[in-house]
């Protein structure tokens, strides 16, 4: 009698045994998020729609190749190290950060300072690439890979003023309890630019939108110290913000400029 070597799926079609082990492979990395980052064998259980010998099965598999970790005083599972060097692979090969290293480049020589590329990851500002100014004795880093808080941070603000609500978790709720964000989301529409965020530690950051099309694909930050970054609207290292960001977003296929971004 033949062995079967694949399995019907309910559209009638038929999954072999290796798609299914990264399907369900797949599943079980996708089940944690941001806001659940620990999950018990149970849980992955539910998840995978399988037996718990098959999901023990899985786990131990990923857990072998970095891709999870376990807790044995805790009994929970969690993203491994490896899942982190993927992560920061498949950041760099983002379009976006490719279209936009050239014109970064630029406003570092331009107006010394670093500059940081964050994109939307769902729940918060994410930084895709950060330039540094080299030339300097003391520079400011900003870590690849680093997810920024939502209002606290100049790209945080930016994102709020320019995406859709339902697309920033609690971001309703938010504007409606924090009448003073709201107001800063509306100087940042229109001034093109968040200038006014919270200064940390010394350190002071401004943010513009990037446009694709007409929706907002990313925010560009120019991140120095309080005495070398201005907070005013008009100052020659915001207007430099602005018309970098203006240039890249209209190689992206936006044909106007978001309000407060002429610098003419």
């Amino acid at each position: 009698m033949a062995t079967r070597t694949a399995r019907e799926n309910g559209d009638g079609t038929e999954t072999a045994p290796t798609i299914q082990t990264v399907q369900r492979a797949a599943l079980i990395l996708d089940s944690f998020t941001v806001s659940r980052p620990h999950l018990s064998l149970n849980e992955i259980t539910a998840r995978l729609g399988a037996s718990k010998a098959t999901a023990h099965r899985y786990t131990k598999a990923l857990r072998a190749a970095n891709l999870l970790r376990y807790d044995e005083r805790t009994a929970l599972y969690s993203l491994g190290p490896q899942v982190l060097t993927l992560a920061a692979a498949a950041r760099a090969a983002l379009p976006i950060v490719a279209a936009a290293e050239p014109y970064m480049d630029r406003l570092v020589k331009a107006v010394g300072q670093t500059v940081v590329l964050s994109i939307w990851d769902g729940e918060a500002p994410t930084v895709v690439r950060s330039a540094d100014n080299t030339d300097h004795l003391i520079r400011i880093s900003v870590r690849v890979g680093s997810r920024l808080d939502l209002t606290a941070s100049a790209q945080g603000r930016v994102f709020c003023s320019y995406l859709p609500a339902d697309q920033v978790p609690g971001l309703a709720r938010l504007l409606r309890r924090t009448p003073d964000l709201r107001e800063e989301c509306d100087r940042i529409r229109e001034h093109g630019l968040s200038v006014n965020s919270p200064a940390e530690n010394g350190v002071h950051t401004i943010a513009a939108p990037v446009f694709e099309g007409d929706s907002i694909i990313a925010a560009m930050a120019i991140v120095g110290t309080t005495v070398s970054v201005s907070r005013e609207a008009d100052s020659p290292m915001a207007l430099a913000l602005l018309e970098t960001t203006r240039e890249l977003s209209q190689r992206l296929g936006n044909t106007h400029s978001p309000q407060g971004a002429e610098t003419s």
